[in-house]
């Protein structure tokens, strides 16, 4: 009978058994969560690292960007601490959506993205900032290096869907996007997001 190496057995948890990318905050590793134009939010579950169906989309607005999280990264103190407005993190991965000139449809696939800003979202007293970045290979977004050389009717598009993603009829939804910020900023923020991940986890 054949042996498996045991490294090999298993599946790495997409949040834990992968990381950041050795040249973080630059260039980060993303998990796709979510495609664009996806009508139904999807979310990895944290226990078995599989995607899971969160719920349908209740509002008419659409993702603009491949959507996912940066592995080994946690939004708690340090994070909170780069938002004013908020009182502490979400407790989830950091957020990152990526842009591709070229469609892609596929989910939990990973990528090298670009990081060039962010929004500083914050949901109900807590900081939910997604990272905005570029696919690191793609030629049509090859001069982009900071968040103003992204047009603006993408990054409204995506204030537009983050600001009422979570919309449920009957249900009070406290989002704000504090502000949009550059490169410099988002790269602190995924720090913080990593040195969050070290502390709570403990590697």
């Amino acid at each position: 009978m054949t042996r498996l190496n045991p490294l090999h057995q298993w599946r790495a948890h997409p949040w834990h058994g992968l990381d950041a990318g050795e040249n973080a905050p630059e260039l980060v590793t993303c998990f796709v969560e979510m495609t664009p134009y996806d009508l139904i939010k999807y979310e990895i579950d944290k226990t078995n690292g599989y995607l899971r169906v969160d719920r349908p989309q209740a509002s008419s607005a659409v993702l603009p960007a491949l959507y996912g999280f940066v592995p080994q990264t946690y939004c708690a103190k340090r994070v909170a601490d780069l938002s004013p407005a908020a009182d502490h993190g979400d407790g989830d991965p950091l957020d990152i959506c990526v842009i591709s000139e070229r469609s892609i449809q596929k989910s939990e696939i990973l990528l090298t993205a670009r990081v060039v800003g962010g929004l500083q979202m914050v949901d109900d007293t807590e900081a939910d900032d997604k990272i905005v970045a570029v696919l690191a290979n793609d030629d049509v977004w090859a001069e982009a290096r900071d968040i103003e050389d992204i047009p603006v009717a993408m990054i409204e598009r995506l204030h537009h869907y983050f600001s009422t993603y979570k919309l449920v009829r009957g249900r009070e939804v406290r989002v704000s996007i504090e502000q949009i910020y550059g490169v410099d900023h988002a790269r602190s923020v995924i720090e913080a997001s990593m040195a969050d991940y070290k502390e709570h986890y403990g590697f």
